[in-house]
This record gives structure tokens, sequence and C-alpha cells, in this order.
């Protein structure tokens, strides 16, 4: 175990953080076997923009669009939304329960072991901590291949005959995710308001968006195509599929929903602050890819031409239709790419600290490394640098197969959902017994916590379930979804790291 850093009282008072939230907080932690290590210098409002920067739910639509508008076309993306709205919603409230209660930065997985009969407590909490980092890893990978995807659909836009290759992805890829590394090792505690300049940013990036399109575009959709027409391009018969297929896109607003879970070591008045940060990321998730999304297929001249844009990002020759210059898309285009810049660096520091407890757990291999905090710079530079090599290595895979590393990235929803589904199964296991949600807890569902939870371990079976179907038909090596292939390859890796090494050393929190 890391001892705890000297003088984080005064310094955390510095910031007008009050000592006695530090002590209760420090003793939450003491309760579950652990030191106060982190530096809690994250307040309530910038706990909530991390949130929302890595979630960034209409930079998360404008990226992923082209998966949703193959599968059902608007009335996926609209509806999903809704959807995802209520699914994501019972699932956000499910967890910001639990946080409130158990306020650390292993979130799923400490919640797992603490929940879990004994004789299951290790290993399920194992596999699900291992699940969770795989999420993450994949999360920051498939955040790491927009930034390429984006700058590259810019240069195909003004120089039609150019062919972008692998290698030139794989470069700018691998430049993203070493640089903002490097910025969360030296510079992230240092710009503390980096997160508040993003969500700023970002928010007024899409009310500027929002009101340009629907201003400047002349000949917009109908009413009945935006929200009746099914498009089926998929080649799957049935419609129901297709929509629950193409539900991916409109579920990437809830993606990383967990983040300010594994941020709670370094959030003050964390049992508050992590719920509130939850519930309303959820809720500004909603709102603006909700407008957004209505707002842009409403904007759309020529939906075919969308469908069969060159540069493969459909919503840049959205934003030119709608706003009939090429100057406005492309500074849309240069304003997503700072959302998504902005959105990996969280995701990145986020993961870290996840990796970070993992390790401290004695779950990974070199745990003795990765579960350092270091003294002067306040975060985990083992954990970042393990996680940017992994990134480093899954990008190597986007040079052999473009097919394979989608499939990786895939995998991102699917194992974060089966994380949220672990420790709110034990709940209902355990009856919401107060033993293991006091009464008094900060953030209480009441009756509604029994709906909530049955609808996160439903959603959790049905992204399961169909996120691993192919996304058209019919089925060949070049277009087959392998999602279940990469999660038995993880599986796998789990096995070998708890056979040879977290079978023996690892234990994760217990109340007894």
């Amino acid at each position: 175990m890391v001892s705890s850093a000297s003088g984080d009282h005064a310094s955390v008072a510095e910031k007008g953080i009050p000592a006695e939230t530090v002590n209760h907080e420090g003793e939450a932690l003491a309760r579950l076997g652990y030191e106060e290590v982190a530096k809690r210098d994250i307040g309530l409002f910038t706990i909530l923009c991390t949130g929302w920067n890595i979630c960034n739910a209409w930079a998360a639509i404008a990226a992923t669009i082209a998966i949703a508008i193959a599968s059902g076309g608007t009335v996926t993306i609209i509806y999903g939304i809704i959807l995802v709205l209520f699914l994501g919603g019972c699932s956000a409230a499910s967890l910001a329960e639990l946080a409130s209660v158990y306020p650390t930065a292993g979130g799923q997985y400490h919640w797992t072991s603490i929940l879990a009969p004994q004789r299951f407590t290790r290993g399920l909490s194992y596999a699900c901590g291992a699940a969770n980092i795989f999420s993450w890893i994949s999360v920051c990978a498939g955040v790491s291949i927009i930034v390429p995807q984006l700058i590259l659909a810019m240069v195909i836009f003004y120089n039609p005959g150019y062919e972008p290759q692998p290698w030139h992805y794989f470069l700018l890829y691998q430049a993203a995710n070493f640089a903002i590394a490097a910025y969360n090792i030296f510079m992230l505690k240092r710009t503390s308001w980096i997160q508040d300049f993003g969500f700023t940013l970002t928010t007024s990036s899409f009310v500027v968006m929002v009101i340009t399109c629907l201003a400047r575009s002349t000949n917009k959709q109908s009413s009945d195509f935006v929200w009746t027409v099914f498009i089926n391009n998929s080649g799957w018969s049935s419609d129901g599929i297709v929509f629950l297929t193409g539900l991916v896109s409109p579920n990437y607003i809830c993606a990383g929903i967990d983040g300010a879970i594994h941020l709670a070591e370094e959030c003050s008045n964390a049992s508050v602050a992590v719920p509130r940060a939850l519930m309303a990321t959820i809720g500004v998730a909603f709102l603006t890819s909700f407008v957004f999304a209505v707002s842009m297929t409403y904007s759309m001249a020529d939906f075919d031409k969308v469908l069969g844009t060159a540069t493969g990002v459909p919503i840049y020759e959205i934003w030119h239709q709608a706003t009939r210059s090429e100057a406005a898309a492309t500074v849309f285009m240069v304003l997503l790419l700072i959302a998504v810049l902005l959105s990996l660096n969280a995701c990145q520091q986020t993961a870290s600290r996840l990796t970070w407890a993992f390790a401290r757990d004695n779950a990974l291999v070199c745990s003795n490394f990765i579960n350092r905090m270091h003294p002067t710079l306040h975060v985990p530079v083992w954990a970042i640098l393990a996680n940017c090599f992994v990134i480093f290595i899954i990008g190597c895979i986007y040079l052999g197969s473009s097919t394979a590393f989608n499939a990786l990235i895939g995998t991102g929803l699917v194992l974060q959902q089966i994380t949220f589904s672990i420790p709110i199964a034990l709940v209902l296991y355990r009856k919401r017994a107060s033993r293991w949600l006091p009464s008094d807890r900060k953030f209480n569902l009441g009756l509604f916590g029994w709906a909530a939870n049955v609808v996160t371990c439903a959603f959790g079976i049905l992204v399961l379930v169909f996120y691993d179907f192919p996304f058209v038909m019919p089925a060949t090596s070049g277009n087959m979804n392998y999602t279940s292939a990469v999660l038995g390859c993880m599986a796998i890796f789990t096995g070998i790291n708890w056979i040879f090494y977290a079978r023996k050393k690892y234990h994760g929190p217990r109340i007894e």
C-alpha cells in the first residue's frame, strides 16, 4: 500500500475545501481498508464538467452517426436517444446510489467485492474490474481513432484525389495517444480549469451549430422523413433487429458515464458530488444529443449524398449542405475535433485512475509500479503509461486489419454495461437491504430503486446480445461483427493474469 502524501489537508484547505470533508472521505476509505493517497482537488462543478467531457453527447452523435444512418436512419437516431435516456438513466441512477455509499476509484468492481457472497467475491470482483479496464481502454482507443478520421476527412474534402493509407491514420492516432498521455502526466493538475473550459467550449459550439444549421438550411427535410421514415439498408429482414443493432450510435451518449465514479478519490465531498455529476451528465447528454440529432436531420438536403460522402464522415456533409459554406462546415469540424481531444483527455484521466485502483488491489502484473501516485505531480504516472502502451498496441492492430480494430473498440459499450449490471444484480440479490444501502445515504432512489436496478440488468442483457450481431447481412469476413471473438480473447488474457498472478495476490474491499 502506498502511504498517504503529507500536506494534503493543507493543500485542499487552500482551495476552499473544508478539512472535515477530507476527514470524512478519508474515514470512508479507511473502512474499506484504504489510505488517503490521492489529492482531493476536484470540486463539484469540475467533476460534472469532466463527466460531460467524457460523454460529450452531441459530439458522440456527430462522430458515430454513420452507424445509425445505415441501421434505421433518422428514426434510429432520434428514438434511440429517447430509449437510451430511459435505459442509461436507470443505469446512471443505480450507479449514483452506490457511489453515494462507496465513493472509491474502483467503482463497480469494488462494489462487486463488497456485495458478492464471500465465496465468490474475489473471482467476481476481479472479473468485473478487468472488464471495466478493458472497456475504458476500448473507449480511449475509440476516441483516439476519431482524431485522424476527422483530420483526414478535412484533407479529402479539399483534395478529393487524396487517398489516405492505413499508416496515415495510425500515425495521427498515436500522436493523439502520446500527446494526451503526456498532458495527463505533466500538465493536468496544473491546468485544472481545462475541464471547465471544455464544458463551456463544447456546449457553446453545440448552440452555434444548431442555430446556424437551422437558420442557413433552405431545403429542409419533411417532418414525415425525420420522424417516421425507417431506412433499412443493412440486409436484415427484421426492422427490430436493425433498430437494436443501430442503437450503438445513440448509446454512445452514455459511453463513459461512469467516469466521475473513478475520480471519486480526487473529489471533495465525493458521496454527494459524484452522484450529482452522474445524473447531471445524463440529463445534459439527452438534451444536447436530442436537439442536435433533430436539428441536423431537418437540415439535411440530400440524404443519399450524406450516406455516400467521400470523406467518410457524414456529419461533415450534413454541415456543408446545411450551411452552404465550405468554410463554416470546416470550422464546425475543427470544433468537433477539439471536443474529441478534450474527451480523450478526460477519458485517459479516468481510465488511469481505474487502472491505478486495480493495481492498488494487486490485480495486475507489475502492480508495485502501477499503483504509485507521484508525490509531486499527484497523478498515477505508471498507470497512465501502462494504458498508453496498451492503446499503442491496439493502434498497431489497425495497420493489419481495420475490421479487427473496429471490433475491439466496439466492445467498450458491451463491457461497460456488463460492469454496471454485475454490482446492480448483487444489489438486487441483497434485496437492497439497509446493511448494504444505508437509509441515510446521500442519494436514495427509494421505491424507484427496484425498477431502476432491474432495467439496468435488462439493458446489460440486451447490449450483450444485440451489439454482437452483424450490422449488415449477409455477413462476410470483411463486414462481420467480431465483438464476441474479441470478448473471448479478452477473457483469455484475464484468465491468464488471474491464474499466474491475481489468484494469489488480489483482494478487493470487504465490509464485515
